[in-house]
């Protein structure tokens, strides 16, 4: 089981930082290759660039929360919150072929 995780390419681990303007203030985040390639694809799903999904994404989360302590540690949780929600129409395509 480990080998799905050992054996991934260290370019996915590598963190990237990337500059963007939130709110009129230039920033810069530090996320790992991985993460940027799932902001990527969810911004491309949406009809967005990645710069417009993070700083929407800040907007949100400011507008609910009214303040987000780790905002690079909120997108990872975004992805992966992402990537659960995209697995589960599949799994349940795969239980209702199987009930069939």
């Amino acid at each position: 089981m480990c080998e799905l995780y050992v054996k991934a390419d260290p370019i996915l681990y590598e963190s990237r930082a990337r500059s963007l303007r939130i709110r009129g203030v230039v920033t810069t985040l530090r996320l790992e290759n991985q993460f940027w390639d799932i902001l990527r694809e969810i911004a491309e799903v949406d009809g967005m660039t990645t710069n417009q999904l993070i700083t929407k994404l800040y907007d949100e989360v400011m507008d609910y929360r009214g303040e987000v302590v780790n905002f690079a540690s909120f997108l990872r949780v975004s992805c992966t919150r992402y990537l659960s929600q995209r697995r589960v129409p599949t799994e349940l395509a795969l239980v209702r072929a199987i009930q069939s």
